[in-house]
């Protein structure tokens, strides 16, 4: 097919992410893709601002991702994980183990992070029904995004997320307030109030770590995951963690968590895990969750992927966390928040821009009205940059391989696209 057949067959046969059928916005077929840049067909070289929605943290083609890749495939591209086990998944479970925060003992791999995340909801509610006790709630905050399966909808924010569709169909939680920019003591007294009052119907509480993401891109206090940790150790529940999004380094410390020095019960991983170059998730425990609900005898955790540790996404994400072993990403996080904070200050103040927010390998234009993404994408299009903004975000999560004259055109490319609000 031309590419103009190729766009022509996929307007009317594919469905896209978040779109209605057939897409009503233009797409941009890509051809290829090396390092941070994407080669459109048309010949076009853009940076991409969003590592591939947040996961090609080394860029496009890395040779020591691809070699592993390829070594792999010599050897088995898939086997099921029922009743058999590998190598790369073996390895890369110790990796996880070995890099997690203080505790975390136990791997469960998956497919995405969303059924990452429906497995963590399992494991709470199993551990609690295995000790003959049904907690069939989780408390979390306003704000949040977790995924968009079933179990992550109802976890979601219910009101400002992107599921109010399926509302009346989705188990009701226990929802706090989002937490603040700064330290609160009166929320944490709310949160106290909120958790003693549900304690007794909670098996835990379910947060995105100090970075709030697709719910929002806010960025909270580290103080309030610490007092979240606190009141759950108060009343006994387990503290599941959503890493998806801040793992492997991305906001500035290797989780979210690191922040506030707390350790889960319960934490997800997924998106960096294999670099962007295939999709893997996995949902890790303590001892405890595992012996909770193992120990009874009633019943396995009742979740197995057909694609579960899939050896060439394996073999593939214990290259990727080799290279961050290997490589200063912290240095080069550090170098991208600088480069973002000082190309984004001067849109302070710029007329329908409500707050600009730097955090790690993450940059924040926050607008006072809905943006049209079709304006915004064509503006940084016409700089070279690819960006993907929603609602009232114009943001970016580049690769950390970015130089600081890529990070600056993408900085000049989102301010280009605060000039197209209305």
């Amino acid at each position: 097919m031309s590419p103009e057949e190729l766009l022509a067959y996929d307007r009317e046969h594919v469905w896209h992410p978040y779109a209605p059928m057939p897409s009503t916005v233009p797409l941009h077929p890509v051809a290829a893709a090396h390092g941070v840049r994407l080669v459109l067909e048309d010949g076009r070289e853009l940076i991409d601002g969003m590592s591939s929605w947040w996961a090609a943290i080394h860029g496009y083609g890395h040779p020591r991702l691809n070699a592993a890749l390829t070594d792999q495939l010599g050897r088995m591209a898939h086997v099921m994980f029922g009743g058999l086990t590998h190598r790369p998944a073996v390895e890369l479970a110790r990796r996880l183990v070995e890099l997690s925060p203080a505790g975390i003992t136990k791997v469960f791999f998956a497919d995405s992070g969303s059924v990452a995340v429906e497995v963590a909801i399992k494991m709470a509610l199993q551990f609690w029904r295995a000790q003959g006790v049904n907690r069939p709630r989780l408390l979390t905050v306003r704000g949040g995004y977790h995924g968009d399966t079933f179990g992550d909808m109802a976890v979601c924010d219910p009101v400002n997320g992107m599921h109010h569709l399926f509302s009346d169909v989705l188990p009701v939680h226990v929802f706090a307030p989002a937490p603040p920019v700064g330290p609160d003591p009166a929320y944490v007294d709310e949160l106290g109030r909120l958790v003693a009052a549900h304690a007794h119907e909670l098996a835990g509480i379910i947060v995105e770590p100090v970075v709030q993401g697709a719910g929002g891109m806010r960025f909270y206090d580290p103080s309030h995951l610490r007092a979240l940790r606190e009141l759950a150790d108060a009343h006994g529940l387990l503290l599941i963690l959503d890493e998806i999004a801040t793992g492997f380094g991305r906001s500035g410390e290797f989780w979210g968590a690191d922040h506030a020095d707390v350790s889960p019960d319960i934490m997800c991983v997924g998106k960096a895990l294999t670099g962007g170059y295939l999709t893997m998730a996995a949902t890790l425990c303590t001892d405890r969750v595992a012996a909770g609900i193992s120990a009874s005898g009633e019943a396995p955790l009742m979740h197995g992927p057909t694609f579960m540790a899939n050896p060439l996404a394996a073999a593939v994400a214990c290259a990727s966390l080799d290279l961050l072993a290997e490589r200063d990403w912290r240095t080069e996080v550090r170098t991208i928040e600088k480069v973002l904070s000082d190309g984004l200050a001067p849109v302070r103040g710029l007329p329908g821009v409500a707050d600009v927010r730097v955090k790690g390998a993450i940059g924040v234009i926050e607008t006072s009205v809905p943006i049209d993404q079709q304006r915004v994408q064509e503006a940084a299009l016409r700089r070279g940059v690819w960006l993907r903004p929603f609602r009232d975000l114009i943001y970016t999560m580049p690769p950390y391989i970015c130089t600081e004259d890529d990070v600056s055109r993408i900085t000049d490319a989102m301010t280009a696209a605060v000039h197209t609000l209305r």
